[in-house]
């Protein structure tokens, strides 16, 4: 997951180094301005992470050329980063020593600053993003089928956020998709979370993929 993090970043460096240089051989021609969006945008996040798929939705507000502040909130699960997971002999998944699945479902608020505006086209738009908020965990006995394990779910309440490095793409001025990589963290505010028999975690932490899908208003 990290080298996927680190290869986005170099395919967005690289991207702007290049539109920067076509720029500069065609410097004659005067500058183009920037293309104006839509300032709302709403919809939904495909998250994917070392712990296996997460939802969520968005609602963002334009404030500037380069400031955007955001709402979002999510749902996905985190493991320990000790499980081991193995197929026993009738195919089922199996992780030795696993008491609870645990979920995350932040709400988190903050901005987004777009980077390279003067350098790359604005078909891909960059930006770095940062959120903060209270998040909520859930667990479930990891003993019960995985829906009726809800019956029996416990709550904890956190506080954290997350980074990240994004870009939307195209000119479409009513959709919107794009694509970022999320450092999230959260820090549980009353006591902690037994991923594995007798390990208790106080934090939660990881990186996500998210594919943002949306409509521009």
């Amino acid at each position: 997951m990290k080298r996927i993090v680190i290869s986005f970043a170099i395919i967005l460096l690289a991207l702007a180094v290049q539109d920067n240089f076509a720029q500069r051989i065609g410097e004659l021609a005067p500058p183009k301005l920037p293309e104006a969006f839509p300032s709302n945008a709403w919809g939904m996040d495909i998250m994917i992470g070392d712990a296996g798929f997460g939802l969520g939705t968005f609602f963002r507000k334009q404030l500037d050329l380069k400031w955007t502040a955001f709402a979002d909130i999510s749902f996905a699960e985190t493991k320990d980063e000790r499980e081991f997971e193995y197929i026993d002999f009738w195919g089922n998944v199996r992780t030795i020593g696993k008491k609870n699945r645990v979920f995350q479902a932040p709400i988190n608020f903050g901005v987004h600053y777009r980077i390279f505006e003067n350098s790359i086209a604005d078909n891909l738009r960059p930006y770095l993003s940062a959120g903060i908020g209270p998040t909520i965990i859930i667990t479930t006995p990891y003993k019960e089928e995985f829906f009726n394990s809800f019956g029996k779910a416990q709550a904890k309440y956190a506080l954290g956020g997350y980074l990240g490095l994004g870009a939307n793409f195209g000119l479409d001025k009513s959709s919107l998709i794009g694509i970022n990589v999320r450092y999230y963290y959260s820090k549980i505010l009353n006591g902690g979370v037994e991923s594995l028999e007798d390990r208790m975690k106080t934090e939660i932490q990881g990186f996500f993929i998210t594919l943002n899908l949306g409509l521009m208003y």
